[in-house]
């Protein structure tokens, strides 16, 4: 037995609620076909809002994984820092540059210089920096407003969409 897919079921209920009221039955019979007719739709509609709780939990159980183990790569990045900093001040503290091991080899390297701004008033403006203004977006919600309130917005409309609620 082959096991009909949403859209074939969705399609069948559709054609016999057309077919009945093409016909010009009367409202209880076909209240009645309909009823009989919708248990394949509501069973497949039913599996797929566990399909869906069940993808949702998931993705709930993904998004804590993902932030418990961004939580302990933080944790380890700021160890790493940690223990070069006193590594390096150690290295420092004893006046040694440079240590060799089979496996690797430690040094103390000098950073390329960079520029220290102790007072920023003082800085002449030829060396600031302006950054540019955001180019106009529309604001959906003054152009929502409008529409709601009468007025037509050239380039614009209001538009509503569907969505599956499962509670």
């Amino acid at each position: 037995m082959t096991s009909l897919t949403l859209f074939q079921i969705a399609a069948e209920y559709r054609h016999i609620t057309d077919v009945l009221q093409d016909t010009g039955v009367d409202e209880q019979t076909l209240a009645d076909t309909l009823e009989g007719e919708a248990w394949p739709l509501e069973l497949k509609a039913q599996n797929y809002g566990f399909v869906i709780r069940n993808i949702e939990a998931n993705v709930a159980a993904m998004k804590d994984a993902e932030e418990q183990i961004a939580k302990r790569r933080k944790s380890a990045e700021n160890r790493i820092q940690a223990l070069k900093e006193r590594l390096k001040t150690g290295l420092e503290i004893a006046g040694v540059q440079k240590l060799e091991c089979p496996e690797f080899a430690i040094s103390i390297k000098k950073n390329p210089a960079s520029v220290d701004i102790y007072e920023p008033g003082l800085i002449p403006s030829e060396f600031m920096k302006q950054a540019a203004p955001p180019p106009p977006s529309p604001d959906k919600t003054a152009i929502k407003e409008a529409i709601n309130s009468g007025k037509e917005v050239a380039g614009a409309k209001l538009v509503q969409g569907t969505r599956i609620e499962i509670k």
